[in-house]
């Protein structure tokens, strides 16, 4: 919970200061895709988690919520799926892996060992981050409230998700007929 950093509008040479709490004993991880499809508008797919930080706990993603989320998203697009993956642990294990291989409507491409700047996705953490800088949140639920609302703000604004593949300097070129 603690907050990001961005300019304010104090006094030069007075610094405001906010105080905050401490650690929580909760973490809040988030997977999207950003959907694209030559002749359709932009989709943002995203699944919030909340992680309790027990000892032993899982503090992430596993490769079962990963699968989750890929079968979503193909139920919801209703049609094959082309997914670029960037090179994080869990998206190699070997679990995604095999279920990659099982299923026809699944195909998969890995990012360079690291290139954040290809990935869309970074850019809409990016929005997300500046959107909730300068923000302290009182309580975990009011951390999660506010992370939905701007994810749901660039889910409805599909010229966003346009703009951050935009800025990876990508393109979708639709295929063209034999």
């Amino acid at each position: 919970m603690t907050p990001p950093r961005a300019r304010t509008w104090g006094r030069r040479g007075h610094t405001p200061a906010i105080r905050v709490r401490g650690r929580s004993r909760r973490r809040t991880s988030v997977a999207a895709l950003c959907c694209y499809k030559p002749g359709e508008t932009a989709r943002l797919i995203y699944r919030p988690r909340q992680h309790l930080l027990l000892k032993g706990a899982r503090k992430s993603f596993s490769w079962q919520d990963y699968r989750d989320l890929l079968v979503r998203a193909h139920i919801q697009l209703d049609g094959p799926i082309v997914v670029v993956w960037d090179n994080l642990n869990t998206h190699l294990a070997a679990g995604l892996k095999k279920y990659e291989a099982e299923h026809d409507w699944l195909t998969t491409v890995r990012l360079p060992s690291y290139a954040p700047d290809l990935n869309p996705v970074e850019a809409v953490w990016s929005l997300v981050r500046r959107a909730m800088a300068n923000t302290a949140f009182d309580t975990p639920h009011d951390l999660d409230r506010k992370l939905r609302r701007e994810l749901r703000r660039i889910q409805l604004r599909p010229h966003l998700t346009d703009g951050c593949l935009t800025a990876t300097g990508l393109a979708i070129d639709p295929p063209t007929p034999p």
